[in-house]
Formats: structure tokens, C-alpha cells, sequence
């Protein structure tokens, strides 16, 4: 959804920017391309003809001092898209937090929980997940195995059939968490036992936040399914998931905004780090084809063990990076995602038309270096000089790893250069500090030039 809009819009905004002089025929253009590329993204129809009727109107009539029409056009498309994406939320965790989670059947509750609880266990939280969903087979089974993924502790009865029954069996454990994680039972539809399930669960758990997890693939069907829940059980919020592979992700997103439901997180994908906090701005800007550094560094975050990166620190302040420490780092990128989802979240990058096939060329390279580094013995990994004295080794890796002698060399250059950079303890210092002269870089630019591949 992201990419489609995204690629409609920067369309629309480069005609602005080449354009000679912009003039009514100009932005009757841009508010077609604008109209098009939101109903495709399933934005109600009406909202998307009052959206650009405003901006028309403005651009035609309205003069800034001192701004370009330009900036203008680009500004009001900034300004109107937010409006319609509507407000995010950020959740205000004290000492002791409840979240109740609810939500119909297919919409990603249970695998939110433990996204939720991984998310917040990297950032220091003590987190346990409570599994109240009676109603469905194997709920309990998949909440365990959820949790389990994520790390974080899990209260289950798989006997027990009284929601409230398994909540007091486990109070005083859930004394020891910072933050509780529950998993409701869902319907086929909002009806009177749905409601008054979650009510009898409220009232004895009592919950800071009562947030509803809504399926991006329903589309404009959200705003029915938020307004029902707001109107009968209060709720605090929202989360979107499957926000990947559907068209229909702009309609599951303005339909909350029209029903003042604030959007609490996003999740985009399979794996356990695929959420992250919803940033209006941020949003936007990856809409627009301008990155997002923020939800990027957000994604590292998650995705980076705190202890491994220290770790990491340590060995780079040392000078000395072994094959285990570059597969570590290898590992973690794989974990944020593919190189084509970084690339649209970093500024410039995002605009920039990487080539479909270089994109996955390195991806393969990273796989390969991956599966040569796993077919390495311990000391190879920790003494990578070893290949130089003995040779034969890059054979038997290579076909340990199903790969050809030329890549194994490859990874080990790479290797090399990336230790011979970090040996320089002035050029570490330098970077750190800021303090780097210019002699020092246009020394190290020549050094490495061509050298390291991307």
C-alpha cells in the first residue's frame, strides 16, 4: 500500500518541483494523480474529493508572502494528508500497566501480544502476556508459542473456562511485571456476550488501556468496526496489522482517524519486530517519498540484543572484529528486514530507484556470506588470518556452505577491510568525537576507495 501511494504521490510532487511556473492546468494534473492514487489506496471516495477540493481551492487562490507556489502546493499535501491519517498515540506506561487487547477473529491479537511484549522488552520493560481467550481452539497454544518467540513470560489454563477463574489464579504472579499483556476471546462480530465478556474482564483486571486490534485488510470497514467498539466498551485506541501485502491499508487508516480511534502502533509484517509506534509525521514523510529515520532506528532498536551491542562496542573501542561479531552484525540486519524496507525509510534513499536486481544481488551476497560464516569452525571465526596460511580451509567452507571459493574470498575481503578501518584507534576516536581534521578523511578515502562493497 505504502509503495503504490508513495510512488503516485512523489509523481505528483516532482511534477510540481520541474514544473517552469505552476498554473491552474498544472494542479487540476496533480489533484487528479492525488485522487486516483488515494481511492486505490481505499481511502473513502468522499473524504479523498474533499481532501483535494481544499487543496485545490487554496493553491488556485491563496498567496503566501515570501513562499513559492511551490513550497505551497508541496506544504498543503503535506498538511491534508496528515489531517486524514489522523492523530497517533503514545502509550503512557507507569510502574504497573494492564493492557487489555480486543478485537474480532483474524484481526492478529494474539501475535500483536507478543510483538507488543517484545517491543517493550527491548526497551528495559519486565513483560508477561495473560491468556483470557476461552472461546477459540488452540488460543492458548498459539499465545505460549507467541511468547515464547518473544521472549516473555506467559500465563496460561488450557482447562479453565472462566476467564476471571484464570486472571485470579495468577494475580499475585502478575504482581511481579511492569507491564501485562491480556489476550481476550474475539466473535465473528461485536454482539451483546462479546460485550459483556470484556466488561465482567474489565472490571476485575481493571486495565489502563483497552485497545482494539484491527486487520488492515478490511479496509473501510475499520470505521464501522472502531465506532462499534468505541460506542460499547470505551476503548482507548487502536492497532493496525497486516499493513503489508493489502491495497487497502489507507482505508483501515483514515477510517480511524473519521472516528477519532487514535492509532497506537502499526505492525507490517510476519516476524516478531514487524511493529512500530504510529508517527503521523513519520508516516507521511514515508508517503511522500522523504524516509523515515525515526520508525528505522525504532526497527534497529527492536531488533538489536542491548548486551550484543555493547559487546559490539567493546571489541570496535578494541580494534579487533572477529567472523562472530561480523555474522552477528549480519544476523541482526537480517532481522530489521529486507534491504529495499530500509532503503524507503532512510532520507534520499527513499527516492532514489535502486534496482530491483542489485537489491536482491545483495541480499544473496549477505545469505551466502551468512551460510560461510556458519560453516566455519570456532577458531576460524575467531582467527579469520588463518585462510591466509592455510587456504585449503576456504574450500572446505565453501562447500560446507554450498557456495563458490570466490564468495568465501569476498567475505574475508570485506572482513579485512572493514578491521583494518576500526584498528585506527585516531580514525574510531575521530568519528566518536567529531574531531576527525580533514587530511585524516581524504587519507582514509583513498585507502578504502572501491574498496568496501554495498
Amino acid at each position: 500500500m505504502l509503495e503504490k501511494i508513495s510512488n503516485a504521490i512523489t509523481n505528483s510532487i516532482k511534477k510540481v518541483t520541474n514544473a517552469l511556473f505552476v498554473d491552474k492546468k498544472l494542479i487540476d494534473v496533480i489533484i487528479k494523480d492525488l485522487q486516483r492514487s488515494l481511492i486505490e489506496a481505499d481511502v473513502n471516495v468522499q473524504l479523498v474529493l474533499d481532501l483535494t477540493k481544499k487543496i485545490r481551492e487554496i493553491a488556485i487562490n491563496e498567496k503566501i508572502k515570501d513562499v513559492e507556489k511551490k513550497e505551497q502546493i508541496i506544504s498543503l499535501i503535506h498538511k491534508q494528508l496528515k489531517e486524514i491519517v489522523g492523530e497517533g498515540k503514545q502509550l503512557n506506561l507507569s510502574k504497573k500497566t494492564k493492557i487489555l487487547l480486543l478485537g474480532l477473529y483474524g484481526s492478529g491479537k494474539t501475535t500483536t501480544i507478543s510483538k507488543i511484549g517484545f517491543f517493550y522488552a527491548k526497551r528495559g520493560k519486565k513483560v508477561c502476556a495473560l491468556g483470557l481467550d476461552t472461546q477459540r481452539p488452540a488460543a492458548m497454544d498459539q499465545l505460549e508459542q507467541m511468547c515464547e518467540k518473544a521472549k516473555i513470560k506467559c500465563f496460561i489454563d488450557k482447562k479453565e473456562k472462566d476467564p476471571i477463574k484464570i486472571y485470579k489464579h495468577f494475580e499475585k504472579d502478575l504482581e511481579d511485571f511492569d507491564l501485562v499483556l491480556i489476550d481476550s476471546a474475539g466473535r465473528d462480530a461485536l454482539n451483546k456476550e462479546l460485550v459483556n465478556e470484556i466488561k465482567k474482564i474489565e472490571k476485575n483486571l481493571k486495565p489502563a488501556y483497552r485497545i482494539l486490534v484491527i486487520s488492515a485488510d478490511i479496509g473501510q470497514a475499520a470505521k464501522k468496526q472502531a465506532y462499534e467498539f468505541k460506542q460499547s466498551l470505551n476503548i482507548d485506541g487502536v492497532i493496525i496489522t497486516k499493513m503489508d501485502g493489502t491495497a487497502k491499508a489507507g482505508g483501515a487508516i483514515t477510517a480511524c482517524a473519521e472516528t477519532k480511534a487514535p492509532i497506537f502502533f502499526i505492525c507490517s509484517g510476519e516476524k516478531i519486530h514487524d511493529i512500530e509506534s504510529f508517527d503521523p509525521d513519520s508516516f507521511i514523510s514515508r508517503v511522500l517519498g522523504m524516509g523515515d529515520l525515526k520508525s528505522l532506528l525504532e526497527k534497529v532498536q527492536t531488533a538489536i540484543d542491548e548486551k550484543q551491542q555493547k559487546r559490539i562496542e567493546e571489541k570496535f573501542k578494541e580494534g579487533k572484529l572477529t567472523l562472530e561479531d561480523f555474522y552477528e552484525q549480519i544476523e541482526s540486519m537480517n532481522k530489521i528486514g529486507s534491504f529495499d524496507k530500509l532503503l524507503s525509510m532512510v532520507p534520499g534513499f527513499s527516492q532514489a530507484k535502486v534496482p530491483k536486481e542489485v537489491i536482491e544481488k545483495q541480499e544473496e551476497k549477505m545469505k551466502k556470506w551468512k551460510y560461510a560464516i556458519q560453516s566455519m569452525t570456532k577458531e576460524e571465526k575467531e582467527n579469520p588470518e588463518i585462510f591466509d596460511k592455510q587456504t585449503s580451509r576456504i574450500s572446505r567452507v565453501a562447500r560446507g556452505a554450498g557456495v563458490v571459493t570466490s564468495e568465501v574470498r569476498e567475505l574475508l575481503k570485506q572482513y579485512k577491510i572493514m578491521n583494518d578501518l576500526i584498528k585506527s584507534q585516531k580514525t574510531i576516536e575521530g568519528i566518536q568525537e567529531g574531531k576527525m581534521d580533514k587530511k585524516t578523511m581524504i587519507k582514509i578515502a583513498k585507502k578504502f576507495k572501491g574498496k568496501i562493497k554495498i
